[in-house]
């Protein structure tokens, strides 16, 4: 992150809550367990940077279930997506069918499989997110297979197109 020295092995940000200060990571999944998660900006989400993450994964007949952060709102207004909110508060955790349980266990898993590195560096944080997405789609299995599966599906890729190609494989059917 530019603007600010780096903080090293993880120290603690020097604003309380979402801040300028932390990079945001956006985080969607769907009814059949695909998972799309990136870096989209520092501090608070923008509907600029949330349309040019969601843009084209989303359609007309998708619906979409957030947190009540109203940059979601705007976003579905926006493209004419049905939207659902849901209040964080702890005490509304879903509405009918509607739930984002799902996102909320995944960015547990997230936090707790990234602690074991004391911090990573903001420019490598979607190869991060790509690889516990991998992880997450095997469910940690560590056999022999998985781990050359693992080996050969990332050699496959140039570096450049890595973790697009790896991070998107699964939307592209």
């Amino acid at each position: 992150m530019q603007g600010r020295n780096p903080r090293l092995r993880g120290g603690n940000s020097k604003f309380r809550g979402i801040s300028r200060d932390q990079v945001c990571v956006l985080v969607a999944k769907d009814r059949q367990k695909r998972t799309f998660s990136k870096t989209i900006g520092k501090g608070r989400i923008i509907t600029k940077s949330l349309a040019e993450a969601l843009g084209s994964k989303l359609s007309i007949q998708n619906v979409l279930c957030t947190d009540a952060w109203r940059v979601f709102m705007t976003y579905a207004k926006e493209k004419g997506i049905e939207h659902h909110r849901l209040k964080a508060n702890g005490r509304e955790r879903f509405k009918g069918i509607y739930h984002i349980q799902n996102v909320n266990s995944y960015h547990n898993r997230l936090k707790s499989w990234m602690k074991r590195f004391n911090s990573v560096a903001t420019k490598y944080l979607d190869h991060y997110l790509s690889w516990f997405q991998f992880l997450d789609t095997i469910k940690h299995i560590k056999d022999n297979f998985t781990i050359t599966k693992m080996f050969l599906d990332s050699c496959s890729f140039s570096v450049n197109t890595t973790y697009d190609k790896l991070n998107l494989s699964e939307f592209s059917e």
